[in-house]
């Protein structure tokens, strides 16, 4: 097995530890102290790190544990993840480009108000583009349980959208 670096294989990971956390958390400024506290964490269990099946995992489960339980003290104001990551075509008419805009908001409404655990599958399945065996290691459940849950919340977002756009609820 080769040996861990914090400069190549852990330090590359703080995006992803960003992105989850603040899917958790919604405030900027905590998801960035969870990113450098997970990796003060990590730095300081650098003698196990031997023993680990995957860095990534064992990571991303100090962050989400981190996020979790500062999302549980803190009652923070929803940010939503992408909004500047949103890009329009420049072919759209004015009307349209608010129409989708709109339709943006309300997705990440939905998936704001799902519970923490299918919101999390969905952020690393759909986001991250994590297997359902790697979310399952991250989130200590099975992959039947990360399916379920990943359908739950697609399901869920899709009947409120439909009963949204259907009767402007």
């Amino acid at each position: 097995m080769r040996k861990i670096s914090f400069r190549d294989d852990i330090l590359p990971l703080k995006d992803k530890l960003y992105r989850l956390a603040l899917r958790i958390t919604f405030n900027r400024t905590e998801a960035e102290d969870i990113v450098q506290d997970t990796l003060i964490k990590i730095w300081n269990k650098r003698d196990e790190w031997s023993q680990l099946d995957s860095i990534e995992a064992y990571c991303t489960t100090i962050a989400r544990n981190l996020a979790i339980d500062r999302s549980e003290k803190l009652e923070t104001q929803n940010v939503p993840l992408m909004e500047e990551a949103t890009e329009l075509p420049d072919a759209l008419t004015p009307d349209r480009q608010i129409e989708q805009d709109e339709q943006l908001k309300l997705i990440h409404r939905l998936v704001n108000e799902l519970p923490e655990k299918q919101r999390t599958v969905m952020q690393l399945r759909d986001v991250e583009g994590k297997s359902y065996k790697e979310i399952a290691e991250i989130m200590h459940l099975t992959e039947e349980q990360v399916k379920v849950n990943l359908f739950r919340a697609r399901r869920q977002i899709r009947s409120k959208y439909d009963e949204i756009d259907t009767y402007g609820l």
